[in-house]
């Protein structure tokens, strides 16, 4: 069986010297004001290059990523975003070079756009907070817009809706960017929906928003040219990114300037000589008016800031591992490499020693090899290693070691296991189909196809072998919402059998008592969710494959005493009838017990048994030797524990509290000690006292940090080609893409690279859900609490402006006198000075007492209390809170109390127990239910939404004086009305689609783009989050929803400057359409 685990790293780093006389992702250039000069990031640090070419000059040398340098109006100063602290902050320099000044402090991510036309601050995006009056859903996918001074200061909050790209006329009377509808690989390329970005102009005089483009996908970068009359811009109308012109009015067309095919152009920048520059195929242009692009030879000289052969310490916090038969070895999985240590000391040794990736490993029946998979070449094969000295008893103190391919040809093969027999190896080829080859003679034979299985992630199929190595046991899914545990003729001359048939999520079955009984999980019996789709407890459940041993185990605690007596006697006289004849007969041979499985199929479907007294979130199970007890890892109300149930008495209780995060249980092939894998460690435990003990880990191994990266992308490549739901790979040349790709990898200097290159590459499949995200982790990061105010951010004095005091937070308490107005002062005895980002004041204070002190303006009285601030999580919850309520508020007004208004943030329990809650109790007696599903991120909830919306009443439950109940009492039987929107995603798709196909009722808003798929994600080993899509979904009438945008009955759009100014256009005409129907 194979066990999970967490890595525990650590590198040791060096400094090497390199040069690159033809750098390929030079990312994020920008074009000085004179249009002498290029700033561009290269490997995480910013450069300037002279804009005809040359030798670049080095501005930045630092272990964060520092990247998006933006040119102040005078060319002597560079604003840029760096995560130096934890996550990306605005930093500005000067343009030759020097220290970095830090601007913001806040811990959400924020990243520079521009500088101001007066050349006094720097305009910037970022999370922090809408202004109160803004009736937008609160969302990191819709960040503000803000200035901060070039000296550092106060944050001013220019525009509390999203605006991206930012820059300023000359005079600054006037703004262009691109706005951000919702969330989706921002590289995604070729995408013809509703969220595709489109660029807007900001007249700052009549304060009034303008639509500008009008292709129906990607317009984005605006840049201002010709004295500001006309922008140049980039969009895919001609099918790739090119740069575009357009005059600067509403509804204007577009000439296209580049006919770049191949890539897309990107990060488009102007100077004031009409010189443009930009980036294509990871090089850097320059264009002229009228002319045609130049490509720039750019020669890098640098040192890298970390050798490329760290060493990687491990000591704990393993993937995966197995036990020996032995007990005496455990092999694992770190890094991508194959270890094995001793189980009662410290020695480890590394057993494989690529840069590719190993997985699955396991060790063979009789001890002697250790099997595992490897992607190596493009393909996953299965390997085996042997000790070559018979002189070595113990792989972890081996010195030679033959390393053999078991499985390999042009399929991919993964997940090896071999039969107890040795014999034969089980594995899955090509991530769906479960195949058996004979070691000897090499046959193979399908016991499982594509037809019956289905991919969503490496290694996420099951079987295992019966002791007789006859037969498997496989956990089968005849659907994504239910599991079935079937078992398999080795031979593959038997039809499958399933055999729970039970239709709830079966599956992960087990041998055991020597084969006469399994045991498998099942949540028949748990306590569910409300939601069909949300988590539900588990249960223990045994198949007994003989009448004798499901008689054993109904058998009373005294029958049971009385049959082991008989057994002991007829034990002994066997014994002695053995020893008589081996005495009588030297030669007599002791007979072997019988291995095979007996199956009495007649009954058997009725021979099965729960188990466990008490449903739990189960992690795993194992059997005693003797049948007789269970060995369980359960969670019920806080972490993981392991328990025992006497299955003759029923007897339960906790052998050894963990308080974990759950785990395994593996018995040694003796079944003497129990081995327990939890919170990332594992022990050997002696059941008979309980005694727990940890097994030690120490190894290492040298990681080449640019071949890892080498195989990351092979892997990501190869695993896409395999699983991506349709062949057709949505029109893209997947094979072509691969060394168009590749060629990158040199260039790349970190994993925020690697994950943006990856993000483009998987950005041309032209899908949902896929993409590539990366996170750097340093101590002691900034965390910015909150106060639970919302404040004001156009107020210029000292001290933080209270516009509303958020119910429910910190400040909202009977004791306390805190009201819109006042002006806290000081945190903690120090005064919030007008000069500085209020951030700086209130990072890791969350869950801190902080003593504040606030002044009335009005009546000059200052008072001082003591608080503890919340999380921003905590914060943008009573945000969520006040925003429903306003929504509801806003309904019942203007529908004189005749509808009801529910929000569906995502497709979970949670969200489902509140709407059922609110419309079957709060609005139970409105005449109708609008149902907001707008911004709702997705999950797994659509078919429960659906079965509640159609309530048809056909029963009334009534007394000659009133109604006491109706049929069906769990679902809604009135009208509805559906709101949805360009940032409804994955299952929120789902629902509009299906709200709108079943006509359940009418739909407002704006259309939703195609996601209805499944997203296939997976952590690489630098920590690199990454995936795509291996199932999607088709509507009724057979079309596949992705790409598919389903439009609203009547479509309206919550336009800038009205809905930041308290108007929810959507909302209102909602209301309009839902009253029509009451009426």
């Amino acid at each position: 069986m194979k066990k999970l685990l967490t890595l525990t790293i650590g590198f040791l780093l060096h400094i090497q010297l390199f040069a690159q006389e033809k750098p390929q992702w030079m990312r994020y250039p920008s074009i000085s004001p004179d249009g002498t000069t290029i700033a561009f990031t290269y490997k995480g640090d910013l450069y300037r290059v002279a804009s005809t070419g040359g030798t670049a000059q080095q501005l930045t040398f630092h272990e964060a990523h520092d990247f998006m340098p933006q040119w102040s109006k005078d060319g002597k100063q560079l604003a840029f975003a760096s995560d130096r602290y934890g996550n990306f902050d605005v930093f500005v320099m000067d343009a030759n070079g020097g220290a970095a000044k830090r601007l913001t402090f806040h811990s959400s991510d924020e990243a520079p756009f521009s500088f101001a036309s007066d050349n006094k601050s720097v305009i910037f995006g970022g999370v922090r907070q809408d202004a109160v009056n803004h009736r937008q859903f609160p969302t990191s996918s819709q960040p503000e817009l803000y200035s901060v001074p070039t000296t550092g200061g106060r944050i001013s909050q220019i525009f509390t809706i999203p605006a991206e790209a930012v820059q300023t006329s000359k005079d600054g009377s006037k703004m262009v960017y691109h706005d951000k509808k919702g969330g989706e690989n921002e590289w995604r390329k070729h995408h013809k929906s509703s969220i595709a970005r489109d660029i807007w102009v900001y007249d700052k005089k009549t304060d009034k928003h303008t639509q500008i483009t009008s292709f129906y996908g990607e317009n984005r970068n605006p840049v201002f040219t010709d004295n500001d009359q006309n922008i140049y811009y980039l969009s895919e109308e001609s099918g790739s990114f090119n740069v575009h012109k357009m005059p600067l009015k509403e509804k204007a067309k577009g000439e296209q300037i580049t006919k770049f095919k191949n890539f897309p152009v990107r990060f488009l920048s102007s100077s004031n000589t009409g010189l443009l520059s930009f980036g294509y195929d990871g090089e850097l242009y320059t264009l002229k008016p009228g002319a045609t692009p130049q490509k720039l030879n750019v020669i890098i000289h640098t040192q890298e800031k970390a050798n490329n052969d760290g060493f990687v310490t491990i000591n704990g916090g393993v993937r995966e591992m197995s036990v020996s038969p032995d007990g005496k070895e455990v092999a694992f999985i770190a890094r991508g490499e194959v270890f094995i240590t001793s189980v009662d000391g410290k020695t480890t040794k590394r057993i494989t020693n690529t840069p590719d990736q190993e997985r699955f490993v396991e060790f063979a029946p009789d001890g002697k090899s250790v099997v595992y998979a490897s992607e190596r070449n493009g393909k996953w094969r299965i390997y085996e290693t042997r000790k070559v000295r018979k002189e070595e008893p113990y792989f972890f103190a081996s010195t030679l070691l033959q390393e053999k391919a078991l499985v390999s040809n042009d399929n991919d093969n993964y997940m090896p296991a071999i039969s107890p027999d040795g014999k034969k190896i089980a594995f899955i080829e090509n991530r769906r189909s479960l195949k058996v080859m004979d070691l000897s003679g090499k046959q193979t034979t399908t016991l499982l196809t594509p037809d019956q299985l289905y991919y969503m992630q490496d290694g996420d199929q099951y079987f295992t072998w019966s002791p007789d190595s006859k037969w498997l046991l496989a956990t089968y899914k005849p659907t994504m919402s239910n599991g079935e545990v079937v078992l398999l003729d080795a031979s593959g001359k038997q039809a499958m059998k399933n055999l729970t048939k039970s239709g709830y999520g079966d599956g992960n079955a087990k041998w055991v008592n020597n084969g006469k009984q399994l045991i498998w999980f099942s949540n028949r019996d748990g306590m569910k969710a409300h939601a069909n789709s949300g988590s539900s407890q588990r249960d223990v459940y045994s198949l007994f494959l003989t009448k004798d041993s499901w008689e054993r185990f109904n058998l009373s605690k005294d029958d049971f005493a009385l049959l082991k007596d008989i057994e002991t006697i007829e034990k002994k006289a066997k014994d002695e009838a053995a020893k008589a004849a081996a005495a009588k007969d030297p030669k007599t041979k002791p007979v072997k017990p019988d291995s095979t499985i007996v199956f009495d199929w007649d009954g058997l479907d009725s021979r099965k048994a729960r188990l466990t007294i008490h449903s739990s979130s189960l992690s795993d199970a194992v059997l005693s030797k003797d049948g007789e007890k269970l060995y369980y890892l359960a969670s019920f109300e806080k972490g993981s524990n392991l328990w025992s149930t006497n299955l003759r008495t029923k007897e339960t209780k906790m052998e050894i509290p963990l308080d974990g995060m759950g785990g395994s249980l593996s018995w040694d092939k003796a079944q003497k000690n129990l081995y327990l894998l939890s919170g990332g460690r594992i022990s050997k435990i002696n059941t008979d006292n309980n005694k727990r003990d940890q097994i030690n880990i120490e190894g290492e191994v040298q990681v080449d940090t640019e071949a890892e990266r080498t195989t990351m992308f092979e892997h990501v490549w190869l695993r896409n080609k395999g699983m991506f739901y349709t062949p057709t790979m949505h029109g893209a040349d997947w094979d072509a893409l691969k060394p168009a790709y590749a060629k990158y990898l040199p260039h790349i200097g970190n994993s925020y690279e690697f994950a943006e290159m990856l993000s483009e590459l998987l950005g041309e499949l032209n899908v949902s859900h896929a993409g590539a995200r990366f996170s750097r982790t340093i101590p002691n990061a900034d965390a910015t609490a909150s106060l639970g105010v919302i404040a004001n951010y156009q107020h210029t004095g000292d001290g933080i402006f209270i516009d509303e005091v958020l119910s429910g937070g910190p400040l909202d308490r009977n004791k306390f006198s805190v009201k819109p107005g006042m002006i806290i002062e000081k945190i903690d005895g120090q005064l919030i000075e007008a000069n500085q980002d209020i951030a700086k004041f209130l990072n890791r204070k969350a869950d801190q007492f902080t003593l504040l002190e606030i002044v009335d303006p009005k009546t000059k009285e200052t008072q001082q209390i003591t608080i503890k601030p919340i999380s921003l999580g905590a914060e943008n919850q009573l945000l969520y809170k006040r925003w429903v309520k306003k929504n509801q508020a806003e309904v019942d007004s203007l529908s004189k109390g005749q509808l009801g208004y529910v929000h569906i943030p995502g497709m979970s329990d949670g969200p489902y127990r509140s709407v059922y809650e609110e419309m079957m109790g709060k609005f139970a007696d409105s005449k109708a239910v609008i149902v907001d599903t707008r911004f709702n991120g997705g999950g797994d909830l659509v078919s429960d939404l659906a079965m509640f919306f159609t309530g048809q009443k056909f029963l009334d439950y009534a007394t000659e004086q009133r109604s006491v109940g109706y049929e069906p009492t769990f679902r809604w039987t009135k009208p509805t009305l559906a709101m949805f929107n360009e940032a409804n995603y994955s299952d929120g798709h789902c629902f509009s689609c299906g709200y709108t196909d079943l006509g359940i009722g009418k739909t407002v808003g704006m259309p939703v783009p195609g996601t209805c798929s499944f997203a296939g994600w997976e952590s690489l080993p630098d920590g690199t989050r990454w995936g795509s899509v291996p199932v999607s979904a088709k509507n009724k009438a057979g079309q596949w929803l992705e790409n598919n945008e389903t439009k609203p009955d009547i479509q309206v759009k919550n336009m800038p400057g009205v809905i930041d100014k308290g108007k929810d256009q959507q909302l209102e005409v909602a209301i309009s359409e839902l009253l029509k129907v009451v009426k």
